[in-house]
């Protein structure tokens, strides 16, 4: 097996590596490693992709179910020796499992092909990651992508107002907007015949650099013959109760902190997904607007209806976001 060393030798690149790295973190020695097996790339290696070499750092975490601490092995930080720019080196790995909604059972398999694609559909876009596939050396599909200073969709929200009344009249109408620009971004896709496929609210991130939030990781696909979209939407409906919550509204926080409302709770009133969070947050926070708190329920268990498609939320929303800046004006 040949590795690809771009005709750099180690003396080469140990002086590039100097160039963007502290003098304690230069190696002593520079390994450059096949880019085949993403288990045999660790800390300190080098991988040359498309003839330019790339210091490997640390493995990325993973957010989905709760594993925040999880390395994601296939998932690498890194340094573009030629630029000194950051990227995030995304190897092919496969995962399949199933999911389900309410009645709805959905065949979720990771597509690093479907991400390489949509990168080149959203290139340029400031609401989406941005990144290039380059053929690793059995020729699957390496993504290099930009790294995204910032912070998460859930992390911003928490740090807003002293309470959360403060923070909705505060706060909720400017994140209100910047929900449906993110709305309008997976629209866009959409009706470009594409899906996200995993869309949380650590899948969204603030650009420090932009003050604008993207999307970010989109190599999950799924199936399911009823409704195209709904995985994508039932994915939206999670974000949107979660910031009007400003936080996860729990029935055991709710046990806890304010059992009479907990009681006016019925089965239909949490959401369809996480049956311990509440999705009719009207009973919890009277003075969210009726028009808000319908779009909230068509994400609960008890919703007769389910949204079909982006552009009947983004009515919906609009109709929410008119009654809301009427009632801080």
């Amino acid at each position: 097996m040949t590795i690809e060393t771009g005709g750099y030798t180690e003396k080469q690149l140990l002086r590039m590596i100097r160039q963007w790295v502290p003098r304690e973190r230069v190696p002593q020695k520079v390994r450059i490693k096949d880019t085949a097996d993403f288990f045999r790339v660790d800390y300190d290696d080098v991988v040359v992709l498309d003839g330019v070499p790339f210091f490997v750092r640390n493995n990325e975490r993973e957010g989905r179910f709760g594993l925040e601490d999880e390395p994601k092995f296939w998932v690498k930080r890194s340094i573009n020796l030629v630029t000194g720019g950051v990227k995030v080196l995304k190897w092919v790995f496969w995962e399949r499992f199933s999911a389900r909604i309410g009645d709805l059972v959905f065949e979720c398999v990771r597509s690093p092909r479907k991400e390489a694609r949509i990168l080149e559909l959203v290139r340029g876009r400031p609401d989406f990651m941005q990144g290039e596939t380059v053929p690793d050396s059995t020729g699957n599909p390496l993504r290099i992508l930009d790294y995204i200073r910032g912070k998460t969709l859930g992390e911003a929200i928490l740090t807003l107002g002293a309470d959360h009344q403060e923070f909705f009249y505060r706060y909720y109408p400017a994140l209100l907007d910047e929900f449906i620009g993110v709305v309008e971004a997976i629209r866009f896709l959409h009706e470009s015949g594409e899906k996200h496929g995993d869309i949380r609210r650590d899948h969204l991130i603030k650009d420090s650099a932009t003050g604008r939030y993207r999307w970010i990781d989109f190599d999950f696909n799924y199936r399911h013959g009823a409704s195209r979209f709904a995985y994508d939407l039932f994915g939206l409906g999670n974000i949107l109760i979660y910031i009007t919550g400003r936080g996860d509204v729990t029935t055991h926080r709710l046990l806890r902190d304010d059992p009479d409302v907990l009681n006016r709770l019925s089965e239909d009133d949490v959401n369809i997904v996480f049956h311990n969070r509440v999705a009719n947050l009207k009973k919890v926070y009277p003075y969210i607007p009726d028009s808000l708190n319908r779009v909230l329920m068509h994400f609960a268990a008890g919703a007769p209806v389910y949204y079909d498609d982006t552009r009947e939320l983004l009515e919906d929303l609009g109709e929410a976001r008119d009654e809301l800046f009427d009632n801080v004006k």
